[in-house]
């Protein structure tokens, strides 16, 4: 019993933070590894560019689901894988972030980007906006599923004698208590003039409790299920889910959120 606990929960802080993205920034990278916008299934590019930021352990195709949906709304899409699969420390994620923003704003001549983070990602975002400049470079902020205030997952390790967290930086700082996530959150949650929006899920398997994936300060908190009771999205739902993505488009287009229900 006990090895099959370990094993459970081993493999859920594996995927802790899920899938990441494409092009990893580098300064250096020739201008031909630069990132360049996804071909566009809209006739025209809406607003400022998007950036799916994806989470711990993850690949590019993970998030393509999500970034389809966006580009045939017209936006202009990048996705950001995070370096080293995101194992390492948060906050040298979010140093090489800020040269990926950089880099896409001067591809696309957009004095600002919307960002769309997922789990880690939108931790990695967050420290982006509030330490390193980012408030001035980015209009919207969307957070799926991210431990904004910590997950007891990554506290379970210690509990079944594995440690902390088995080693890895990232899922660390991801631990309630963390001097990472008390540093993030010290201050103003939702700093800047740029809108913060912030979606949960009761079935997230991986952020718990789930009220952790929510911001004070201004930022507009969405629970799938408030508004929709029978809506079943788990972690990786979150960008699968078209109930989910209902909320995203909203919140990039700056409308009132009300969560379709029936979206596929």
């Amino acid at each position: 019993m006990l090895l099959r606990k370990i094993t459970v929960v081993a493999t859920a802080v594996a995927a802790l933070l899920v899938p990441a993205a494409a092009a990893t920034a580098a300064p250096d990278r020739p201008a031909s590894d630069r990132p360049a916008p996804a071909p566009a299934a809209a006739p025209a590019a809406t607003g400022n560019p998007v950036i799916v930021v994806g989470g711990l352990i993850g690949v590019s195709i993970a998030y393509e689901p999500i970034a389809a949906r966006l580009r045939a709304d017209g936006h202009r899409v990048f996705v950001y894988q995070l370096p080293g699969l995101g194992l390492g420390d948060i906050r040298d994620s979010a140093r090489a972030f800020a040269g990926f923003v950089d880099q896409v704003r001067s591809v696309t001549g957009a004095a600002q980007v919307d960002l769309v983070g997922h789990s880690e990602g939108g931790l990695v975002s967050r420290w982006y906006v509030k330490f390193l400049g980012g408030a001035d470079a980015v209009g919207r902020y969307v957070s799926l599923g991210s431990p904004q205030q910590g997950t007891y997952v990554a506290n379970i390790l210690r509990v079944v004698g594995l440690g902390s967290c088995a080693g890895v930086v990232a899922c660390q700082q991801m631990s309630i208590g963390s001097d990472f996530l008390a540093d993030l959150n010290a201050g103003d949650d939702a700093p800047g003039a740029l809108r913060w929006t912030t979606v949960r899920t009761w079935q997230d398997e991986l952020v718990r409790p789930v009220g952790n994936a929510t911001l004070a300060d201004g930022a507009t908190n969405v629970l799938i299920q408030a508004a929709c009771p029978l809506r079943a999205v788990g972690h990786l739902g979150l960008v699968l889910d078209g109930t989910t993505y209902s909320v995203v488009r909203q919140a990039l287009r700056g409308e009132a959120i009300r969560p379709n229900c029936l979206a596929l």
